[in-house]
Order: structure tokens, then C-alpha cells, then sequence
């Protein structure tokens, strides 16, 4: 066009910075943008909606800024187009405090908020915890008669569940059921039964699906894992066998998370308890049960065999939950005994790649991370960390100042928490580490602490290999 002579018009400019702008083309778009700018342009709230749009994809908080400067310089107010792509993109650039605060600036130019506008604003507060200001948001909305729609409702239990509110969530629900228009659907039950599975409610919980299939509503399949871990946890196995052939009986397709999570039931039951859960995971994934017998059968002494069965159990799952599946198979070794194939799982997770960071090490400190670790593998990575740490000792190689283990803080409510596990497990032990007072779901050991430790130990063997001498 600059070629001919003809002069892009505001459409043209605002539907070639569109284009650029899907195509992540950002350095084209700002080009366009000050050229056209330098021409006598004005833009107009589409463009602007679309650079909000293109920085806030980007997380680029710096982009957000320059938007609104710009609109500032041109004396141009934002319409509600533009102030929900900021708002989306403020929660992209993780920017809580700055998304408030133009959600604010939007209501007093006198522009209401639309379903699109809260339901950003609740997602960015549940991302950041702020569950006060997500509540009085909801409170706010209810007083000044703001549009409501299924999304927003949903996204409210969702975050309600995500930080364990379970009477702002039973509240919200018993809203919900008395609207003529928002009756609770298929999403805002898993929600619910999400918020009662994870806090251990087992009877509000069945309560909950009997009252799902009275009404008609189905059952999906997050709610169906939901439902099946809190029976599993509460040892209410003949409960979670009934709902899960109700639920697959109703079409659900079961899905590696379900999977995942019945196999966590498994690494915690016995006996007849377990032949259950697993004759509910042989209709889902029937290779997955046929490894776990493998696991304490004869077989499991040939570890090539293992390994290569345990390759393919993975290639054939989703990458998402592989790690989890690792995690669960190691809990259940434990739990059998098979304390040397759960050593050798955690050895075949870490080479393919299901533990990244597992162990970070600078010159000051060394770290081992088990945040996203079971129980069970966490304790292992405990065992096999000290015998290297032991066997490093011994060589008198170079020691850092500092050791770390980091279980994680747990900021749910509902949070199992590693750390009350992995401390009982130090303990018996008698590893050096103890928990550190700065910093929640640490243990700390110096290196003085680890070549102490290690010297008793080999102190104690050699007056044990002494004793049974004599």
C-alpha cells in the first residue's frame, strides 16, 4: 500500500495489527503501530484491544503499561472491550493488585461490568489466593445486580475448592439451586465434591452424588475421581467399586487421572480391598494392573524386564500422569515390602524424566527437592540421597556448607502435607537434618552434622562387626 501511495485507513491499520498480533508477530505490530502513529493515525479501541490482547498472551506487564499510557496520552477512556483484554491480561502477567485496581477505575467511569469482566477478575484472584477479595467481589455483585452466568458461578466454586472455603462454597451452591436461570450443572457438582472429597466429607459427599443422580445430572469423569479418592481415603471400598461401574455404566471414559487415582487407593489397601480397586483398574487399564502384580511376582527379579514393562506402561500414558503413576507404583513397593524395586522404580522415573530437580546443587548448598514426591518416593529419594551423601563422605570429596530437603509449605487448606512423613522418616533414620525455623517445609543439615553422622554410623558397624567376632 505504502508502495502505491495509498494511506491505511484506521480499519486497515487495526486489522493488519490483528493479524501480526495472532501471529505473536510483536516487533511487526509495534513497528506498524508507531508508523502508523508518526502518520497522523489515531487508534482506536480496537487496536488497543489488540495490543492488550498481544501483551497480555506475553505476560508482558511493561506492554500492559505502555497500552495504557498511550490511551492516557490520546485522552482516549477504554470501553469495556478493552478493559476486560487488560483484565485478562493483567492475570496472565500475574499482576493481582494492578488488575484490582483497574477493575476499580473501570467502575468509576461509570462502565458495568459484564459476566466476562468478573469472571477474569474472580480467576485472577483465585491464581493469587486472595480469596477475601474474591468473596467480597461475589458479595458486591449480589448487591449491585452485576450479570451472572454458569462460567462465572463455576469459576467461583472452582477457586472456593482450590483454597478449601467449604461454607462460602455450600453457600454459593444453595444460591445456584434457588436462581431460575443457574441451577447447578455437571461442573458446579464436581466442584462440590471436589471441596467435600478433599477435606474428607465422605457422607455430604455421597449425599452429593445421590442427589446428582436423583436430579439427572451426570456425573463427569473429574467428579467421578473426585468421589473415589475421598471413598478410597475414608477405606470405603465397596462405596467406590459401586461408583465407579454407576459411573462408567452411565458412559463416563475413564481417563488416566481416574487411573492414577485409583492406583493411589491401591498403594494404601490390602488384601481383599485391594483385589477390588484393582478389578476397577482392569477394566480402565488393564496393562497398568498387570505390571503391579508384576512388581511382587517373580518376575520382578529380572530388573531388564522390569524396566522395559515399565517403558511401555508410560509410553501408553499421558505425560501429565506419568509422574503421578511413578509416585503411587513406588508407594505400593514400599507398602509390600519390595523396598529394592521401589529404589529401582525412583531410579527409572528419574532417567525418564519424571523428576526434574529432584537434586540442585550449588557450591554453597546442596538440595534435594520432593515437593512433588508421594510419601512413599519421598522416603526413598531420602534413603538413596543419604548413601550417596555417605558414600561422597567417605571418598573426602568436596562438601558444601549447607544440605537442604524441601517437602513444600502446602498452602491448601486441605493440604496433606509431606513434611510430618519425611520427618518421622529422618528420625528413624537418624539422619542429621532437622526442620528449619525460617523457612516451612525445609530440613537442614550442615556439613559438619553429615560427616558427624557419617562416622558414627561406620563407628557403630565396626563395633558390631566386633561384637559378632567375639
Amino acid at each position: 500500500m505504502y508502495k502505491t501511495g495509498l494511506m491505511p485507513d484506521e480499519v486497515t491499520y487495526s486489522a493488519v495489527l490483528d493479524v501480526y498480533a495472532k501471529l505473536g508477530k510483536v516487533e511487526e505490530v509495534m513497528s506498524l503501530y508507531e508508523r502508523g502513529r508518526a502518520s497522523g493515525w489515531k487508534p482506536d479501541s480496537i487496536a488497543f484491544a489488540v495490543l492488550a490482547k498481544m501483551f497480555g498472551e506475553a505476560g508482558d506487564y511493561d506492554g500492559i503499561r505502555y497500552v495504557l499510557q498511550e490511551m492516557k496520552t490520546l485522552g482516549l477512556q477504554p470501553n469495556l472491550v478493552v478493559y476486560n483484554t487488560l483484565l485478562e491480561a493483567m492475570g496472565k502477567a500475574g499482576k493481582p493488585g494492578l488488575a484490582r485496581s483497574l477493575f476499580e477505575e473501570m467502575v468509576d467511569s461509570g462502565i458495568v461490568p459484564n459476566e466476562k469482566t468478573l469472571t477474569a477478575l474472580v480467576k485472577i484472584y483465585g491464581r493469587a489466593r486472595w480469596a477475601r477479595d474474591a468473596l467480597e467481589l461475589w458479595e458486591r455483585m449480589r448487591l449491585k445486580g452485576w450479570p451472572v452466568d454458569f462460567i462465572l458461578y463455576n469459576t467461583l466454586l472452582s477457586m472456593c475448592a482450590d483454597l478449601g472455603l467449604v461454607e462460602e462454597a455450600e453457600k454459593l451452591f444453595d444460591d445456584m439451586k434457588l436462581s431460575e436461570k443457574h441451577k447447578p450443572d455437571s461442573w458446579s457438582y464436581t466442584a462440590m465434591l471436589n471441596i467435600y472429597g478433599s477435606g474428607g466429607s465422605v457422607d455430604k459427599a455421597m449425599d452429593l452424588f445421590k442427589e446428582m443422580s436423583e436430579k439427572g445430572v451426570g456425573l463427569n469423569v473429574m467428579g467421578c475421581t473426585c468421589l473415589i479418592q475421598c471413598l478410597g481415603r475414608a477405606k470405603r471400598i465397596d462405596d467406590l467399586v459401586r461408583v465407579f461401574q454407576t459411573a462408567t455404566s452411565a458412559g463416563v471414559k475413564t481417563d488416566d487421572r481416574l487411573c492414577g487415582c485409583l492406583l493411589s487407593v491401591v498403594s494404601y489397601c490390602k488384601g481383599e480391598d485391594s483385589d477390588k480397586v484393582l478389578g476397577c483398574l482392569e477394566l480402565a487399564k488393564p496393562e497398568l494392573v498387570e505390571f503391579v502384580k508384576l512388581l511382587s511376582g517373580e518376575e520382578s527379579n529380572n530388573f531388564d524386564f522390569v524396566k522395559e514393562e515399565f517403558k511401555r506402561i508410560l509410553s501408553n500414558t499421558a505425560v501429565e500422569a506419568r509422574r503421578p503413576f511413578c509416585n503411587c507404583l513406588i508407594d505400593i513397593c514400599r507398602n509390600r515390602n519390595c523396598h529394592e524395586r521401589a529404589h529401582e522404580l525412583l531410579y527409572l522415573g528419574t532417567i525418564y524424566g519424571l523428576y526434574p530437580g529432584l537434586h540442585t546443587k550449588t557450591e554453597e548448598e546442596w538440595r534435594l527437592n520432593v515437593r512433588s514426591l508421594s510419601v512413599g518416593a519421598a522416603q526413598t529419594a531420602l534413603e538413596e540421597w543419604m548413601g550417596t551423601l555417605a558414600k561422597i563422605v567417605q571418598r573426602k570429596e568436596n562438601l558444601p556448607a549447607l544440605f537442604s530437603a524441601n517437602t513444600g509449605a502446602g498452602t491448601h487448606k486441605f493440604s496433606q502435607g509431606l513434611g510430618g512423613a519425611f520427618a518421622s522418616h529422618v528420625e528413624k533414620l537418624a539422619a542429621p537434618f532437622r526442620e528449619s525455623e525460617e523457612k516451612a517445609g525445609f530440613f537442614i543439615a550442615t556439613r559438619e552434622d553429615l560427616v558427624s553422622w557419617v562416622q558414627s554410623k561406620a563407628s557403630s558397624s565396626s563395633s558390631s562387626s566386633a561384637v559378632s567376632a567375639v
